[in-house]
């Protein structure tokens, strides 16, 4: 099966040859700037730590109830450890997502040198790997994340370190998400059409499909979930800085054929610090004929705004 949106080889960015390096960063930023998603292979994130990751997932999310609930800190606001069944909902959706999830923030937090408003993570005491594990993968699309806002800066014509410093010490979250089989009634929808908030949001292959973006001709299409894959999408904090050059592309879940089938997925969201301005870049005002679409707005604050949206704050 063919990868239904852009794909890019991240050894072409590594390479550090000229027309390699500009093969990828025409590719990523033409499919931002159309439709706001691509896939990147050969990214360098291990795929046995990928596997060991949704192993964990599935051992954690199938504990009793009472067990996950007592990591679920409601002031933390879905930020860090557990988040249950049905409290996120998506901006203007009607009902709630099927959905329940674990948070893992930075894994080299300092509390001396951070002004994160969250804190050291929470880690499951009934799974002695689930540290270690997400340590090392958080790390890894992190890692790869950099290189990705590297290229974009590059594709605006802006130097190098333009963009991906905003993330350094930044507030990215990798989310765990386990979807529970589906009823006959269930809703047709386990996540509502929605954008992400963050700058880029990188998605390991999930377990199952499902995930489908709206195109410009209005109609839903299926983004095939290939083994060594990385999903990649603009959201929403990278649009409002870019002005809309690049796009924060509407998605969705929907329900799977098989009504019993369990779906995991992990998506890094990649979040600059809460003090970096994202107020549209320059450049990109002449991109778009001098006129400032979107707010000046810090990162902080456009956080907490979403946050409130979507029912976690």
């Amino acid at each position: 099966m063919d990868q239904s949106i852009a794909l890019a080889d991240i050894r072409d960015f590594d390479s550090q040859e000229p027309h390699r390096v500009q093969r990828f960063v025409q590719t990523i930023g033409d499919a931002l700037a159309d439709i706001g998603f691509f896939a990147i292979k050969n990214h360098g994130i291990d795929a046995n730590l990928i596997r060991e990751a949704y192993k964990l997932a599935e051992a954690f999310f199938l504990l009793p109830e009472a067990s996950k609930r007592q990591y679920e800190r409601l002031e933390l606001q879905g930020q860090r450890a557990y988040t249950s069944f049905g409290r996120e909902q998506a901006k203007a959706a009607s009902l709630p997502d099927l959905k329940e999830f674990w948070h893992v923030g930075r894994v080299d937090y300092d509390p001396q040198n951070s002004c994160d408003p969250y804190g050291d993570n929470i880690w499951p005491q009934e799974l002695p790997d689930f540290r270690t594990t997400y340590t090392e993968l958080y790390k890894q699309l992190e890692k790869c994340a950099m290189k990705v806002l590297q290229a974009c800066a590059l594709y605006l014509q802006e130097p190098i370190d333009r963009i991906a410093p905003m993330a350094r010490n930044g507030h990215s979250i990798l989310r765990i998400i386990h979807y529970p089989p589906v009823t006959r009634d269930t809703p047709a929808i386990r996540a509502a059409a929605h954008e992400d908030i963050n700058l880029i949001t990188l998605l390991c292959e999930a377990s199952d499909a499902g995930l489908e973006l709206l195109d410009h001709e209005g109609k839903w299409r299926a983004i095939h979930a290939l083994q060594g894959h990385i999903i990649v999408d603009a959201a929403d904090m990278l649009q409002n800085l870019t002005n809309g050059v690049f796009k924060s592309t509407t998605h969705r879940v929907v329900n799977p054929p098989d009504k019993h089938s369990r779906r995991f997925s992990m998506p890094f969201f990649c979040h600059p610090r809460s003090e970096c301005d994202l107020t549209p870049m320059e450049s990109c005002l002449a991109r778009q004929g001098g006129k400032q679409l979107y707010p000046a707005i810090t990162a902080g604050d456009y956080l907490q705004q979403r946050l409130k949206e979507i029912g976690l704050s």
